[in-house]
């Protein structure tokens, strides 16, 4: 991986690849609630616009047998090892989307379970807009008692849409740490 000190920012994935690999050498992976028995449906793909390329989430989120969610995620690390994002002050994506509840999750080694992780509110609009999550902004669930996600070892980053009962459509044009 390329020395990133010196830039403002570190783009996780802008899409312009066409090995379906982000800039970190990892791959998105998409998943529901259906993991759990849950009932919510989710398409997600690379799509692409004239001058750039976006990953797009569509679908149904349904609270029905205790569901909830939809989601893309992309692994940080590659086996066992950890991300390192403590030189960066937290998430910068470039995102649209329609009305509905979505969120930003991280995992770090702290979050040992596959339920668990560290969550912060994404607004979306119709129109393209670039938003940052400071680090301090993202806490885990009041059911777990973590304090912040330790930033040092970051595993994943994922877009979710869940909580409430919708019909997800957002789209992402890059995922980026900023300082």
């Amino acid at each position: 991986m390329a020395d990133t000190r010196t830039e403002p920012v570190f783009v996780l994935d802008d899409f312009a690849g066409t090995t379906g690999q982000s800039n970190l050498g990892t791959a998105w992976q998409g998943f529901t609630d259906r993991v759990m028995g849950g009932r919510s449906d989710m398409r997600a793909g690379i799509s692409r616009a004239s001058d750039f390329s976006y990953l797009r989430m569509t679908g149904r989120v349904s609270l029905e047998n205790n569901g909830g969610f939809i989601q893309v995620r992309l692994p940080l690390s590659v086996g066992n090892s950890q991300f390192d994002a403590r030189e960066y002050t937290g998430v910068e994506i470039d995102v649209r989307g329609t009305d509905g509840s979505y969120a930003i999750h991280l995992r770090t080694a702290q979050n040992r379970m596959p339920w668990s992780y560290y969550a912060a509110d994404l607004p979306v609009a119709e129109q393209w807009q670039t938003v940052r999550i400071p680090f301090e902004s993202f806490s885990a669930p009041s059911a777990f008692r973590w304090g912040r996600p330790d930033v040092g070892r970051l595993q994943s980053i994922a877009v979710v849409a869940g909580t409430v009962e919708f019909d997800a459509d957002i789209a992402i044009r890059r995922v980026a740490l900023y300082r």
